[in-house]
């Protein structure tokens, strides 16, 4: 309805996606009507990047399904790329399951930009096959403005021609490499979570569904869609004229139902680097005990504590890293932004450019995978449910708590493994994070990769939705993921063993070792 209660007609509708699509072309072109960077500018790199945040907001993915899908689309730009740098290794016999891919005609001329930009756009067109028409419209313009451009600067036609065929086949390659990642297999699985006080519990509620089940488009929502129940007497037409569920088929795409358990099996898929999720995963979880001051308990004491003596600077750091799915890139996006940005902060080349993107995005999907077998194997019981049975049963947490098991943070997990990448591909500077400016907040300044690592982890516990074991193991487990995947496709010679999880955490004495927490 409009605001004189009339339904919108069919122009109305075709004008308001019409803006929507020219809205979305805008986050991901950006200045896309100016001639692009030539191959020796790796900002033509760093917009694919932007990409990766701006689709995950849009189309409101979760962060595992953001961080599957910019891992698979950093591979198509790195082996896209790499031929321009003889030090650049091809990822296929590094990778689990890529075991090889096709070799370009040596009797041929291939423009490298044009192979990279083709690859990536023909993988991301198939991943997000079941997503928004303006999303997918967005990412064909982004493709044509950079083809064009190379077309622009002196790229022939037969030349073109040859590199968009190799593209294609480097992408059909890297999707079918995907489609055996064990994906399409664990979206049909049924969950029966454990029973007993011991054991997760979700608390998220039908309310928690509205902001992120709706897609980018403007319609009417059915009755029978969780997002629409409302209150006998407060239903109004206004009220009903939301954004459009996406559709419950989607099961690519499927949106985050906070009433249900997100992903238990993720932990299963096949990782990129890690031999499965059950390396780097982190020691067993404190005991459970509800007696006054067991380890546990004492545990949650912290979380209860902390949350009495919030200072603005901590509420601040909590509400910046929340990266709510459906209201920014996700934690997984926040970090590919920050690599975005190094590519102009730093002025990095191509081939360090797409080198530190792809050892980051395997980095941060293989840190879900083991976070998430890690979750699922322990089922530990969030801080909400723990403070409000023994402590304080009227006890609001600052973040909303997520559905998904406690133990361990994937924050922390995550961040840890993206900041070991950074620093060591990198080095240990200091750097500016503007990710969050859309949302209000300034820019943020780190003197490291670890340290903004770090905060990320902290900030669970500042949101109330982490105990310090958890951020400390996360950390640790992060550490050790990241170790593992530097060695990916580089000369590193970092010994894998100085990563090793040592953490125990039934006699854990970690509860204060986190920066920041005192």
């Amino acid at each position: 309805m409009n605001s004189h209660g009339e339904k919108p007609g069919l122009g109305s509708r075709t004008l308001s996606r019409f803006l929507l699509a020219a809205a979305l072309a805008l986050v991901f072109i950006g200045a896309g009507c100016r001639r692009e960077p030539p191959v020796g500018d790796a900002r033509f790199l760093a917009k694919w990047m932007e990409v990766h945040f701006a689709l995950a907001r849009s189309e409101r993915l979760s962060p595992l399904l953001t961080s599957r899908i910019a891992t698979y689309g950093a591979v198509a730009l790195y082996e896209g790329m790499r031929r321009t740098t003889p030090s650049l290794r091809t990822l296929a016999g590094q990778l689990n399951g890529l075991d090889s891919l096709p070799s370009p005609d040596s009797t041929r001329t291939y423009d490298w930009p044009i192979v990279t930009i083709t690859a990536e756009r023909a993988v991301l067109d198939t991943l997000l096959k079941e997503g928004l028409a303006d999303t997918r419209i967005a990412i064909e313009a982004l493709a044509d403005s950079q083809v064009k451009s190379r077309q622009a600067g002196g790229v022939s036609q037969s030349v073109s021609e040859a590199s968009v065929a190799y593209g294609l086949s480097l992408a059909h390659a890297i999707t079918a490499w995907a489609a055996r990642d064990g994906f399409a297999r664990i979206r049909s699985l049924a969950y029966l979570p454990p029973r007993g006080r011991q054991y997760w519990v979700n608390t998220s509620t039908a309310d928690q569904y509205t902001p992120q089940s709706m897609s980018a488009a403007s319609d009417f929502v059915a009755l029978d869609n969780p997002s629409a129940v409302l209150d006998p007497g407060a239903a109004t037409e206004r009220a009903l004229l939301m954004n459009r569920p996406k559709p419950r088929a989607a099961k690519g795409l499927a949106t985050i139902n906070p009433t249900r358990a997100l992903e238990p099996y993720w932990g299963t898929l096949r990782p990129f680097a890690l031999d499965s999720g059950a390396v780097c995963a982190a020691g067993p979880p404190a005991t459970y005990s509800e007696k006054p001051g067991s380890t546990f308990y004492e545990q949650a004491k912290a979380v209860y504590s902390k949350s009495q003596t919030l200072t603005e600077p901590e509420r601040q750091t909590a509400f910046y890293w929340a990266d709510t799915p459906g209201q920014t890139g996700t934690p997984a996006g926040h970090w590919l932004s920050i690599v975005g940005q190094l590519v102009n902060q730093l002025h990095l080349s191509p081939d360090s450019a797409v080198e530190v993107y792809v050892l980051t995005t395997i980095a941060i999907a293989d840190g879900f995978i083991t976070c998430w077998h890690t979750k699922y194997v322990w089922n530990v019981p969030r801080p909400v449910t723990y403070i409000r049975r023994t402590m304080d049963p009227r006890w609001r947490t600052l973040i909303v708590t997520p559905p998904f098991p406690e133990y361990t943070s994937g924050h922390s997990v995550l961040s840890a493994a993206a900041a070991e990448v950074l620093s060591d591909k990198l080095g240990a500077r200091a750097f500016t994070d503007n990710t969050q400016l859309p949302l209000g907040h300034p820019p943020r300044h780190f003197p490291s990769f670890r340290a903004a690592a770090d905060e990320a982890g902290i900030s669970r516990l500042y949101g109330g939705i982490h105990y310090p074991m958890a951020i400390d193991n996360g950390l640790q487990q992060g550490r050790c993921v990241g170790g593992r995947v530097i060695a990916v496709g580089t000369s590193s010679t970092r010994a894998l063993e100085s990563y090793a999880i040592t953490g125990d955490t039934e006699g854990f004495t970690g509860l204060f070792i986190i920066p920041g927490f005192r």
